[in-house]
């Protein structure tokens, strides 16, 4: 990934970039992991509605996530195409075109395991797995009726120029739907306690950084986007973020039983997993949110 441009005024982070191999290999690795924590392969936290989802059963909240997603979007019932900028396995996409029969999707990946599995998901569908750099896409301007970025951009530490790309090849009056865990201060001012937690967050998970909310919102504006609300989700969120320290342990203890080599990636991700629960004691410094940007 690239690093941030001289426009962003804050430090971004204090430690290394992500490298694009990086990544590549994180979901080379973990995608078996997440398959345990998805029967849906969605790979994202979820939103939990005492209405629509139960908190005992992810795929509830994790597809009750996609659907809010989809309200934010306002996407019309007529033939349109959306990207899905980080798509994983295609979980998010599949959900999208399940409610809108007539939806193109397009998904972005640097994994060649997503990019084969995924699409092979997709099957018969009116969806495609590319593999691409979401900082610099293929993809006409203005030609998308809709993004969005579920806990991917966290990969590039949410970049101006990944915000800025995504901008491009939206149509006017379009959206970009943001999901994902942001900084609520510069990481040059966190506690003790958070800065181990982001620290242990980013190089367990191959992430570049957080952004600062404050300063994606102003970055966002600065790009051009006309209209950009930021909600604060972390309570919705919190009961899925519980599933996380039972979930991975259980797939290792699992895969130990089947005598099948735990990889690295693995072992990471339970570090990581208790990571994100220690970040989310840090309320203070660590918030999810949902941000809706309108070109």
């Amino acid at each position: 990934m690239k690093t941030l441009t001289s426009t962003i005024t804050y430090n971004q982070k204090e430690h290394s970039n992500a490298t694009t191999a990086e990544i590549k290999h994180f979901y080379d690795e973990a995608t078996d992991d997440y398959t345990f924590w998805s029967k849906d392969y969605n790979m994202h936290f979820g939103y939990y509605s005492m209405r629509r989802s139960n908190p005992f059963y992810r795929d509830t909240m994790l597809n009750e996530m996609n659907r809010q997603v989809l309200l934010r979007l306002q996407l019309s019932n007529d033939k349109q195409t959306l990207g899905d900028l980080g798509c994983g396995m295609g979980g998010t996409m599949r959900f999208l075109m399940k409610q809108l029969p007539l939806l193109y999707t397009l998904g972005v990946t640097l994994s060649d395991f997503q990019l084969q599995e995924g699409n092979k998901l997709l099957k018969g569908s009116k969806g495609v797995i590319v593999k691409e750099n979401y900082e610099n896409t293929s993809f006409k301007s203005n030609s998308l009726d809709g993004a969005v970025a579920m806990e991917s951009f966290c990969h590039s530490g949410h970049s101006y120029t990944t915000l800025k790309e995504a901008y491009r090849i939206l149509k006017p009056g379009k959206r970009l739907v943001i999901t994902d865990a942001f900084l609520k201060k510069d990481p040059s001012l966190l506690c003790l306690g958070s800065k181990m937690s982001y620290e242990g967050l980013c190089k367990k998970w191959s992430l570049d950084g957080l952004g600062v909310i404050h300063q994606v919102e102003k970055n966002l504006k600065e790009i051009g986007f006309s209209s950009v609300v930021v909600e604060d989700i972390s309570l919705k969120v919190a009961p899925s973020v519980l599933h996380v320290p039972f979930a991975i342990p259980l797939f290792l203890i699992k895969q130990f039983f089947k005598n099948k080599k735990v990889r690295e990636q693995s072992w990471n991700n339970l570090i990581a997993s208790f990571y994100s629960l220690t970040a989310g004691l840090h309320r203070n410094a660590f918030g999810y949110y949902i941000i809706t940007a309108e070109k």
